[in-house]
């Protein structure tokens, strides 16, 4: 097996320089220009001076249609882990040191609204895979549009204004039980699109009690009104079960990957418990972007967003009721200059939460007793500003940053009335400064930014814990250097390096129940080098488009000074990060129809704990995917395709428990699973 992976990455490394080699059979293609969003700049990637990944719906649909999971994980810097079916961790550099669940520490925006909700917390897991045309990965704090945060932002549009009016529709099904079914009505003109969308999904899972229903029904409207105001609307509702069959120990893990968390004489098991999540989450919203004069513009946003919450789990039963609203303005001027341009944008963000917590005694996965009431408020806003100086197409300055506040006022009810507390994080500066350099096709940048992310909700209030009030917001600084652009015609290359530095880094530990609490663990050291690199292959008089990529990064993150107790871990590797990790494929469409794409990951093995006593195994996944498609009088697409993942079935934990306690680390993933799908598409006009 070890000889075969050592051939299989071979392969994959030297891909490009026998395609090269083929000069009879390969002509040079151009690659595609990327416009991306960050920092409200409008540029291209390449031309952006910071850490940016792009998922585009291309990249998407090199994997199963099930989730996103894979795709994301082929960029550089990023890990994105699905502990059991619907249950999500967001990682960028580190950032799942403080997510035992969840997402946590990244701010999201759909659609140009605040998904993340006052109190840090994302349930990124109510959006289904056809929520996603594209997602933009800020990698590192970006203070200076998006307030406080230190592990990044996620930036995601659920439609592209490419889109044409028609009917679309997929039905996928495969191992484990897998069904998944999607169906869309777009509607339309050239001046507006809106689509309604429905999906369905379901699985049994590979491990024992991991069952996942997923229901999504949405809404989205872009519409141009005259040449110079855009409205996007945005409606969800999500309907979410999944069961969670909890975290083995090593032994229980080699003994039988698939079992759920057996009981002992203090807690029951898993299954027994009914451990399990159902989310129902309502999302309404709307961005209206409008030119107020020849040089001022402005796009403001508000939503409103009701999630509901119930999750039975080994030592109680929790129920919780969480609505927030918010709203986000900014403006922005525009200058054109003798030898370049400038702009500047200022405005400010606001959200306001209230929650209400029910703990009670689980009795098989049913509410008992009433243990606690609590209610909490929570309200964070920020303002911002940010100034870009663009000289010639040679040089660019950006300069910006952010004034943060968040408030969170707690009252317990339940057993008795503790009175009401409050916690604030105010007067928080946190400045971005990035000078880039155009040399051509290429752009050379470094920037130095300032990150400050105050604890959670559920950090400062967890629900298997005590009450930690006195949590302390962590901050650091980051600095980035990188080089990108396109070499030739058809080279793409994108290297960062990076550095960063934490103070009263949030950790999280775990009690015998399996209930999370956590505490600032002194500092922590972080650097690495993130590559990403594609280019066209194979182009032919055959070949409609082809491309091979390959992302790898190397991260050495330590804690800088940490004691527990007794336990001095400073020096120690951060759990749940890998040191190195690769991803990289090749896909290509032939103008006959015929599809196909092969991917690899590697992973190096993880630290799961801050004593680095325990580690989880390196592992390699290898997928391969094949298809037909065609076009029918060009307005009829059939397309289908069948594939593989884990082909050499790999035993390997995707979301570890980390700082398990009694080394309860261990979460299985699905060995080699098959998956089938088959795409009807109905366009109201003939496809261009």
């Amino acid at each position: 097996m070890y000889c075969l992976q050592k051939k299989l990455f071979s392969i994959f490394v030297f891909l490009p320089f026998i395609a090269k080699a083929q000069t009879d059979t390969t002509k040079e293609g151009r690659l595609e220009e990327v416009i991306v969003k960050a920092f409200d700049q409008g540029k291209k990637l390449k031309d952006v001076p910071a850490a940016v990944n792009y998922v585009s719906r291309n990249v998407l649909e090199r994997f199963s249609p099930s989730s996103i999971v894979q795709a994301v994980n082929s960029t550089p810097g990023v890990r994105m882990e699905e502990r059991y079916p619907g249950s999500y961790r967001f990682n960028i550099r580190g950032s799942s040191l403080r997510s035992p669940f969840g997402v946590r520490n990244v701010k999201v925006y759909y659609n140009d609204i605040p998904m993340t909700d006052p109190g840090g917390h994302t349930y990124l897991n109510q959006l289904g895979y056809y929520n996603f045309n594209s997602i933009e990965v800020i990698k590192g704090p970006a203070s200076s549009l998006y307030g406080a945060g230190t592990g990044g932002v996620l930036l995601i549009e659920s439609l592209s204004g490419s889109e044409q009016p028609g009917v679309f529709t997929e039905y996928a099904t495969g191992s484990y039980n897998m069904q998944n079914v999607y169906g869309s009505i777009m509607t339309g003109n050239e001046k507006s699109i809106s689509r309604a969308g429905f999906q369905y999904q379901e699985s049994n899972g590979y491990r024992n009690h991991s069952y996942l229903k997923r229901q999504v029904h949405s809404w989205n409207g872009l519409f141009r009104i005259g040449d110079d105001k855009i409205l996007k609307t945005t409606f969800l509702y999500g309907d979410l079960f999944y069961e969670t069959p909890g975290a083995l120990t090593k032994a229980e893990y080699d003994a039988n990957p698939k079992a759920s968390r057996p009981g002992n004489a203090f807690f029951p098991g898993a299954e027994a418990a009914g451990a399990s999540v159902r989310q129902r989450t309502a999302i309404a919203g709307a961005s209206y972007e409008q030119r107020l004069s020849l040089k001022w513009k402005n796009k403001s946003v508000l939503y409103g967003m009701f999630t509901e919450l119930r999750n039975p789990t080994i030592q109680n039963y929790g129920r919780s009721t969480e609505p927030h609203a918010g709203g986000r303005t900014t403006f922005q001027f525009n200058q054109p200059l003798q030898n370049g341009d400038f702009s500047f944008d200022a405005g400010g963000e606001w959200q306001e939460g209230f929650t209400n917590v029910n703990i009670f005694k689980n009795l098989a996965g049913g509410a008992d007793s009433l243990r606690t009431t609590d209610e909490i408020n929570n309200r964070q806003s920020f303002a911002f500003a940010q100034a870009v100086l663009d000289i010639k197409n040679y040089w660019s300055f950006n300069a910006g940053g952010s004034f943060n506040f968040l408030r969170v006022r707690f009252e317990r009810f339940a057993p008795a009335s503790l009175g009401k507390q409050e916690r604030k994080f105010s007067n928080q500066i946190a400045p971005r400064l990035a000078i880039a350099r155009k040399l051509k096709d290429v752009t050379v940048y470094t920037s130095v930014a300032k990150g400050f992310s105050p604890p959670t909700t559920a950090e400062l209030l967890p629900t298997g814990g005590a009450i930690n009030l006195d949590l302390n917001a962590e901050s650091g600084w980051n600095y980035d250097a990188g080089v990108k652009g396109t070499i030739g015609r058809s080279l793409f290359v994108d290297v960062n390096a990076f550095s960063f530095s934490l103070q009263n880094t949030i950790v999280q530990r775990r009690t015998a129940g399996g209930g999370d609490f956590f505490e600032n663990a002194g500092k922590t050291r972080q650097y690495g080098i993130e590559t990403y690199v594609s280019c066209p292959l194979f182009q032919s008089a055959t070949m409609e488009k082809s491309l091979f990529w390959l992302s790898h990064a190397y991260h050495h993150f330590t804690y800088k000074e940490f004691k527990q107790l007794n336990n001095d871990f400073s020096g120690n590797y951060l759990p749940a990060e890998a040191k190195h990790t690769v991803s990289t494929g090749f896909d290509f469409l032939m103008k006959n129809g015929l599809l196909g794409t092969i991917t690899y990951y590697y992973s190096g093995k993880i630290p799961l704990d801050d004593a680095n006593t325990e580690y989880a195994k390196a592992y390699h996944l290898v997928g391969l995917k094949a298809g037909y498609q065609a076009w029918i009088k060009s307005k009829w697409r059939i397309k289908a395709v069948v594939g593989v993942d884990n082909l050499l079935d790999q035993k390997y934990s995707l979301g570890n428990d980390i700082n398990g306690f009694g080394g309860r680390y261990y979460n299985a993933a699905a060995g080699r699973n098959f998956y089938a799908a088959l795409v009807l598409q109905l366009l109201e006009k003939k496809a261009q």
